[in-house]
């Protein structure tokens, strides 16, 4: 198989249909698109206060400096996209065989620097030695507690046309990372103050400001823009919610840093990882946008849904069909 996440066809054959609903504490559980588990010990159904816990679980495999920092911050996008308040994170740690003690205290100071960034506590996990593994890989499974569990009806999805909008920049995550691993590359060619401007889009991977605001807004549904770029968030989120797609191309923001990296390396900034971009579904973009710049964070309408299966894509006069994601663009760099 391919690098990077399983394709949706392997994911349906050899995973989901094998996941039994066994318990009916289960409110929400593995799906297309679906990031974040809910679960409940009160009344079935029940989303009141204490009574719901959300958890979600991202990995972080890439040859990178900061592999403990990017998967906590992950997981914890995963659920305030869904709806909840990231409070703790369990921490799976596999280092290579030639790793030192010092690369182990390295990692959880990153992944320490994440917590307090996002005011979360690592509650426990595992950490081991494998000659299997060339670089550490890291998993975090972050748990918290529902604000509003986002449960869409893909029926009445499929009658309502609402707006598109998403948070910032896509590519946010994919630039640091290249920015932070190439920099002694990229400085041959670019001012060193690009190459830094780029490493410190780091600071703008949380989409829990956005996520909060959109809940207050009414919002219909969020998903958090990680692999595949945002390309690949698009199709993830059309699938769920059982929608057709109408975006503009043109509109999607993309920071200078971001094109300015992928055109030196070829890649393509749409497929890029995107942490940091949060996509909001919701029957008034104008408004959620005003209330996101409000508070700082620069937003914009991309497109919308539609009741037709159609996941367009327009650039000006141009118009594709948006296709299941393959590989994210960030591999290339390391193992393709």
């Amino acid at each position: 198989m391919r690098s990077g996440k399983i394709s949706e066809s392997v994911l349906k054959r050899s995973v989901l249909r094998l996941i039994e609903n066994s318990r009916k504490e289960v409110m929400k559980g593995a799906g297309i698109g679906v990031d974040c588990a809910f679960l409940s010990w009160g009344d079935p159904g029940s989303t009141e206060e204490g009574r719901v816990l959300a958890s979600a679980t991202e990995t972080v495999s890439l040859p990178v400096r900061n592999p403990a920092y990017l998967a906590i911050m992950a997981a914890a996008n995963n659920l305030a996209a869904s709806g909840a308040q990231a409070i703790a994170v369990s921490l799976s740690i596999t280092l290579p065989a030639d790793a030192e003690e010092t690369d182990l205290r390295e990692l959880m100071n990153q992944a320490g620097e994440c917590c307090k960034k996002l005011g979360i506590q690592i509650t426990g996990g595992h950490t081991e030695v494998s000659s299997t593994v060339k670089a550490p890989v890291v998993t975090a499974t972050a748990m918290g507690k529902a604000q509003r569990v986002l449960i869409q009806e893909r029926s009445s999805a499929k009658t309502l046309e609402m707006d598109v909008v998403i948070s910032k920049w896509i590519g946010m995550e994919g630039t640091s990372i290249i920015a932070g691993e190439k920099e002694e590359e990229l400085s041959k060619r670019y001012p060193i103050r690009l190459i830094h401007d780029a490493q410190e889009i780091e600071k703008y991977l949380s989409v829990a400001s956005e996520a909060a605001i959109a809940l207050k807004s009414g919002v219909y549904a969020m998903h958090d823009v990680r692999n595949g770029g945002i390309f690949g968030a698009l199709w993830e989120l059309s699938r769920r919610l059982g929608v057709g797609l109408y975006i503009d191309l043109k509109r999607i923001p993309v920071k200078q840093e971001t094109i300015e990296l992928c055109e030196f390396y070829h890649l393509n900034p749409y497929e890029l990882l995107s942490g940091g971009a949060l996509i909001m579904v919701t029957s008034d973009g104008g408004r959620l946008v005003r209330m996101l710049e409000a508070e700082g964070i620069p937003a914009a309408i991309i497109g919308n849904t539609n009741g037709s299966n159609d996941k367009i894509i327009v650039n000006q006069d141009e118009t594709r069909y948006l296709e299941s994601a393959g590989p994210d663009e960030i591999l290339k760099l390391f193992f393709i």
